[in-house]
């Protein structure tokens, strides 16, 4: 392995981080103990696999050893040869798991979601598979022990969801969801079909990561913020107060509304989430323009107008066309279980980002 000198040092700063954790001037720093216990976390990975790695070489030259005394004896030879066999085959795939771990981190996986999703062509039909769509994600979110939290609804006339935007926290949410942005396309009978032909619908989904005020700073000049009654479906009145906010940011045009609490100040403070977060997408997607050719390559996080996914009902299957994956499970899938479409993604994205830090090693 070309990069042994990054992994010990790696285990130096491991072994350095240990000790701090039962220093007592750090004990006796909540911040500066959980910022040193989190860096110590996240090498613990690296360090286990480096270590098991270690073993096996000193296994590998045991076998090698004992391969090189035993040519006179037939049967330990084999036994020799058949145990450097399975040594080669675990140190393989340990390589394989170091190089994977030892790629550069996107900074915002550990960060939490804003879920944003709209009703496409379609109409009717499209404003109740945004609502599915919204479950799914929903349900993988429960099976994840995330918690899911509406910022804002908008209902359609047929009790569908014309958008709704949520907020998904717990821990690595955007390292799982960030594959998920695009068009999400169905094919079905919807059920106010008379004539039983199957129609095609879309829903757009964007998976933004919640950015802090730290890295999105908002000047209060820059935003204008009105406030209205809240309304239900068809636009009838809610309530008579005055609860529901809009937020316009003035230097991007960009505006965001919350009406889905009785508080103004509430409704704000969400409206002031989301704007924070597509303000910091926008930043990412800036910077990402400067390295387009190595998106080409790669699974898409971000263009909301790549068709990715199709869901076809009649044939009980779900096809994800960046990968080329098909699924014969899309009743499993809609109801949340999503786990092997993301575990696919997550591995394809490995892959290539591996060839190409090979072409650059």
């Amino acid at each position: 392995m070309h990069f042994i000198g990054k992994l010990e040092e790696i285990e130096k700063r491991y072994d350095e981080l240990t000790a701090k954790l039962s220093d007592p001037r750090v004990l006796g720093d909540p911040a500066h103990y959980q910022k040193t216990a989190k860096m110590h976390a996240e090498l613990g990975l690296i360090v286990e696999k480096f270590r098991a790695w270690k073993e096996i070489q000193k296994g590998l030259v045991s076998a090698k050893t004992l391969l090189s005394e035993s040519s006179s004896d037939p049967e330990m030879k084999a036994l020799a040869q058949e145990e450097l066999a399975e040594l080669e085959k675990r140190q393989e795939a340990i390589e394989n798991e170091l190089k994977v771990l030892m790629l550069p981190k996107d900074p915002n996986d550990e960060k939490n979601v804003v879920l944003e999703i709209r009703a496409g062509t379609g109409g009717d039909e499209a404003t109740l598979f945004a609502q599915e769509i919204f479950r799914m994600y929903t349900r993988f979110a429960e099976s994840q022990g995330w918690r899911v939290e509406v910022l804002s609804t908008s209902v359609s006339s047929v009790g569908g969801l014309k958008e709704v935007i949520a907020l998904i926290e717990g821990p690595k949410v955007y390292s799982k969801l960030k594959y998920e942005s695009g068009v999400h396309r169905v094919q079905r009978v919807p059920a106010t079909e008379q004539q039983g032909r199957i129609h095609t619908s879309a829903v757009t989904v964007a998976v933004l990561p919640e950015a802090d005020e730290v890295e999105v700073e908002i000047d209060p000049k820059d935003i204008r913020i009105d406030t209205f009654c809240s309304s239900g479906p068809g636009g009838q009145s809610v309530n008579t107060t005055y609860s529901a906010v809009r937020i316009t940011h003035l230097p991007t045009g960009m505006v965001v509304s919350c009406q889905d609490e009785k508080s103004q100040i509430k409704n704000r403070a969400k409206a002031m989430r989301v704007l924070r977060s597509r303000l910091y997408e926008m930043k990412l997607q800036e910077q990402q323009q400067q390295i387009v050719e190595e998106r080409r390559t790669m699974v898409g996080t971000g263009d909301r107008s790549e068709k990715i996914r199709t869901y076809n009902f009649p044939q009980n299957r779900v096809t994800d066309h960046r990968i080329g994956l098909t699924l014969h499970q899309l009743d499993r899938v809609m109801d949340g279980r999503i786990d092997d479409i993301i575990e696919a993604l997550i591995t394809h994205h490995q892959a290539e980002r591996l060839k190409q830090a090979a072409v650059v090693a």
